[in-house]
């Protein structure tokens, strides 16, 4: 490069840091999916993955990628009727959620089951996922943003650090070691994608998949029949604010960080 390390941080912002980034790691932020052939999607809920990045999925899955969605909780507490019971509500949602994923372009579905509101942060959660990471071999991670301000939901925001903290250490054979002796073999994820995020550095145009993000989403009854109007202005919105940053009708955001830089790096924010 023809700066010294020393200007090149002096002077570091968005862009420049992409171009560190690319010319150092050989990973082109800004075309993340590029060479991308497996994503794990992984959700809090049944809905998430499409609420938040719908559009991408279904772009992705056009262009032949194959995508697994990891569901981590029932989604038993997710209504405000009180004659379901949440026995049946985690029944009414895994099925919205399968064919909701069909709408996609997603066929495998892995769930965890824990109870809606009440999932745990802990080694054995972690240990769990890294597994499916060791086992499915996604060659990205895509999960909400744990650190997104005023996010109240419990699941959400350790969602997010059990996602990036199990796809960290995958690689790392000490850990969860039980899978060695069951076969599987380690796993390096080089790249993470954080959804529901207020720091984005990548934008998807999905104008063209803006529509079958929304007939997924109409699946989700449970969730949405009583307020589909608010929704979808919602949605819309969202969909319409990202676009304008790159000049076309709906996109969708994502903070898209290399594996690399999730330990010790301060100016990971400005990336």
């Amino acid at each position: 490069m023809s700066q010294n390390f020393k200007e090149i941080f002096k002077n570091l912002d968005e862009k420049t840091s992409k171009h560190l980034i690319k010319e150092l790691l050989g990973i082109d932020i800004e075309k993340p999916f590029e060479n991308i052939k497996r994503i794990l999607c992984i959700q809090p809920h049944p809905d998430d993955c499409e609420i938040a990045i719908g559009g991408t999925l279904a772009k992705l899955s056009l262009e032949k990628k194959e995508i697994v969605y990891l569901t981590l909780t029932d989604g038993s507490f997710g209504t405000n009727d009180p004659s379901i019971k949440p026995e049946k509500l985690a029944k009414i949602r895994k099925e919205e959620q399968e064919r909701a994923a069909k709408i996609i372009g997603i066929n495998k579905l892995i769930w965890l089951n824990y109870k809606d509101t009440e999932l745990p942060y802990s080694p054995d959660v972690r240990n769990r996922i890294i597994s499916i990471i060791r086992e499915e071999k996604p060659d990205i991670v895509l999960a909400p943003d744990a650190w997104l301000p005023y996010e109240v939901h419990p699941d959400h925001r350790y969602a997010g650090l059990l996602a990036i903290e199990a796809a960290f250490f995958s690689s790392l054979p000490n850990i969860n070691r039980i899978d060695l002796e069951k076969g599987l073999e380690t796993h390096e994820v080089p790249l993470i994608g954080l959804y529901y995020t207020s720091k984005p550095n990548f934008i998807v145009d999905i104008s063209n998949t803006f529509n079958i993000k929304i007939n997924a989403l109409k699946e989700h009854k449970s969730q949405f029949q009583n307020n589909w109007e608010l929704l979808i202005l919602y949605l819309q919105g969202i969909g319409s604010f990202y676009g304008k940053k790159i000049n076309t009708n709906y996109a969708e955001a994502l903070k898209i960080i290399p594996k690399i830089l999730l330990h010790i790096v301060p100016i990971v924010e400005i990336i």
